[in-house]
C-alpha cells in the first residue's frame, strides 16, 4: 500500500503561496452556484425587494390573464399562492407572509365591491405559507450551527496539518543541521508563539526565549527598526525567518486594510526602497498567497524582488508583507517558501490569539498555552454562533489505587477534547476541555467514564470519592471563571 502523500506533495499542483489550510477549502462549481442562487446561505439586503417586485410582477401577469378573475380563485387550484410559498422557502416565513399581505391588499383594488370575501382561498394561502416559511427558518438555523461547527474543526484541521508539515521539517533539518544548531526547530517555533503572544520578556518564557534565540547567527543580520503594536516581536521573527530560510536582504511591512505601510516594521540586510506598485507586491496582495518570480506571468513583469510571502492570521486576514530582495539560489524552491509560509502562520495565528492566552497565563500561570488557546477560540465560537462548549474536573484522591484510576480516566478520553492534568500533594485534578459539548454532553461524557470505572474497577464517583466540577464555556467567560473553577477543585480535599 503506498503511503499518503505529505503536505508539501498535495500542495505541488497549487501556486506556491498555498497556505496548507486552503487544502480543505470546497471549490466553486457551477451546481454550487445554481444552489446559492436558489437557495442563499444568508437573507441579502435586497430581499424585501425582491419578494415585493415579485409578487408584483406574478399578479400583474395574472391581471393580464384574466381582468375579471385576478387572483385566479375559480381556477381550481390556488396557483398564486405558490408565489409566497416559494418566497417562504427562500428568505423564510416573514417575508412570505409579507407577500401573502399584497394578495390580500389586491382583492379590494381589483374585484367589485360586494363580492364575498374568499375565506379558505385566503386562510389555506397562509397556512400553507407559513408551513414553508417555518420549514425554511427551522433548516436554515440548523445549517448555520452546522456551518459554524465545521468552521471551529476546519481550524482545528488547519493547525493539525501545520503541526504535521513542521515536525516532518523538524526531523529532516535536524538529521541535516544536527551538528551545527544546538538546538531544534521546535524550539525555535515555540519562541516564535511567544514572541507573537507578547510573552518573550515575562518568567520561564524570558529564558526559553532567550535559549531559542541562541540558536539565531550571532553574526546574522540585525532588525532595521523596532515593530509597532501591529506586529509585535516583528524583529525578532524577521531574525529567525532569516536564519531559517537562508534570506539574506528582506523587509515586512504591516499591512491595513489590504494597504501596505511604506515604512518597514524591520528589515534585514542592506536597505532598498519599497515600491507598493511593484507587480510582485500587487500579485501578493490580490491573492493574499505567496508570489514570487515563478509565479505565472512574473518572469517577465521586471519585478524588482524575488518573494512577496503575506502574513495571515487565523481568519485569513493580512497583517503583513514579507519583501524579498535577495535569498540563497538554492533556497528559492517550494519547500523552502512552504516552510516560510508555515512559520509567518504560525506568527499570525499567535498575533491573533495571544492577548486572551496572555490574560489566561497571567491568572493562571501553570495553563498549558493549548489549552488557553482553544479556551479563546470557544468562547469565540459560543460568541459568534451559541454553540455551547464545556470544561469538566475529577478531582481523586492522591494514594496508589486513585492514581490508577486517575491514569485510566485520562487514557480514556474523547479524541476532541484537550486534557490538562494537574497535581497537588492531596489531589490529581484532570480539567478536560469539552469542545462543542452542552449540559448532555457532559452527563454522557461522565455516565462513560462513571461505567469504565464500574466494569474496570468495580467502583464509581462516590465509592472512589471522585470529585466532578463543571463550568460551561459561553460569550461572558474569561479566565477568572477557570481559576474559580480550579479553586473549587482545590478546595475539594
Amino acid at each position: 500500500m503506498n503511503a499518503p502523500p505529505t503536505v508539501a506533495e498535495r500542495n505541488s499542483t497549487a501556486p506556491a503561496g498555498g497556505r496548507p489550510r486552503d487544502l480543505y477549502k470546497t471549490p466553486t462549481t457551477g451546481s454550487g452556484r445554481l444552489r446559492r442562487l436558489l437557495a442563499p446561505l444568508a437573507r441579502p439586503g435586497y430581499a424585501w425587494a425582491e419578494a415585493a417586485g415579485f409578487t408584483v410582477a406574478v399578479l400583474a401577469l395574472a391581471w393580464f390573464l384574466d381582468r375579471t378573475d385576478p387572483l385566479l380563485i375559480a381556477k381550481g387550484f390556488p396557483w398564486l399562492w405558490l408565489v409566497p410559498m416559494i418566497i417562504s422557502l427562500r428568505y423564510g416565513v416573514v417575508l412570505g407572509v409579507g407577500s401573502g399581505l399584497m394578495f390580500a391588499a389586491w382583492w379590494p383594488l381589483t374585484y367589485p365591491a360586494g363580492t364575498p370575501w374568499p375565506a379558505p382561498f385566503f386562510v389555506g394561502g397562509f397556512v400553507l405559507t407559513i408551513v414553508a416559511g417555518h420549514f425554511a427558518d427551522t433548516w436554515n438555523r440548523r445549517s448555520d450551527r452546522a456551518s459554524a461547527v465545521n468552521d471551529y474543526l476546519n481550524e482545528r484541521l488547519s493547525a493539525l496539518t501545520d503541526n504535521h508539515y513542521l515536525l516532518r521539517l523538524s526531523h529532516e533539518r535536524l538529521e541535516n543541521d544536527l551538528l551545527t544548531r544546538p538546538t531544534t526547530l521546535r524550539d525555535s517555533i515555540a519562541a516564535l508563539r511567544m514572541i507573537a503572544a507578547g510573552q518573550g520578556a515575562a518568567g520561564a518564557d524570558a529564558d526559553e526565549h532567550a535559549q531559542a534565540s541562541a540558536s539565531l547567527d550571532r553574526n546574522g543580520p540585525r532588525p532595521a527598526a523596532a515593530a509597532g503594536d501591529t506586529l509585535p516581536g516583528a524583529a525578532a521573527l524577521m531574525e529567525f525567518v532569516a536564519r531559517a530560510c537562508q534570506i539574506e536582504v528582506a523587509a515586512l511591512y504591516p499591512v491595513h486594510n489590504g494597504t501596505p505601510s511604506r515604512t518597514a516594521a524591520t528589515a534585514v540586510g542592506e536597505a532598498f526602497d519599497f515600491d507598493p506598485s511593484d507587480p510582485l507586491v500587487e500579485l501578493a496582495l490580490a491573492t493574499g498567497k505567496l508570489a514570487h518570480l515563478k509565479s505565472e506571468g512574473m518572469l517577465t513583469s521586471g519585478s524588482q524582488y524575488l518573494v512577496c510571502a503575506p502574513l495571515l492570521a487565523a481568519d485569513d486576514r493580512m497583517l503583513g508583507l514579507l519583501v524579498i530582495k535577495r535569498m540563497a539560489f538554492l533556497s528559492l524552491n517550494n519547500d523552502n517558501l512552504q516552510l516560510l509560509l508555515v512559520l509567518l502562520g504560525y506568527y499570525g495565528d499567535g498575533i491573533e490569539h495571544g492577548r486572551a492566552m496572555h490574560a489566561m497565563l497571567v491568572a493562571i500561570p501553570d495553563c498549558p498555552r493549548q489549552f488557553a488557546l482553544e479556551y479563546a477560540r470557544l468562547v469565540r465560537l459560543h460568541r459568534r454562533s451559541g454553540i455551547q462548549s464545556s470544561i469538566v474536573a475529577l478531582s481523586f484522591p492522591r494514594s496508589e489505587e486513585h492514581d490508577s484510576l486517575f491514569e485510566h480516566v485520562l487514557r480514556r478520553g474523547r479524541s476532541l477534547d484537550f486534557a490538562w492534568p494537574r497535581q497537588t500533594s492531596h489531589r490529581s485534578v484532570l480539567v478536560n476541555l469539552m469542545p462543542l459539548a452542552d449540559p448532555a454532553g457532559v452527563a454522557g461524557y461522565l455516565a462513560r467514564v462513571e461505567g469504565n470505572l464500574r466494569n474496570q474497577f468495580d467502583t464509581d464517583f462516590d465509592g472512589a470519592r471522585i470529585g466532578v466540577h463543571t463550568l460551561h464555556v459561553t460569550s461572558e467567560s474569561n479566565e477568572k471563571n477557570v481559576a474559580e473553577l480550579l479553586d473549587r477543585v482545590a478546595g475539594n480535599v
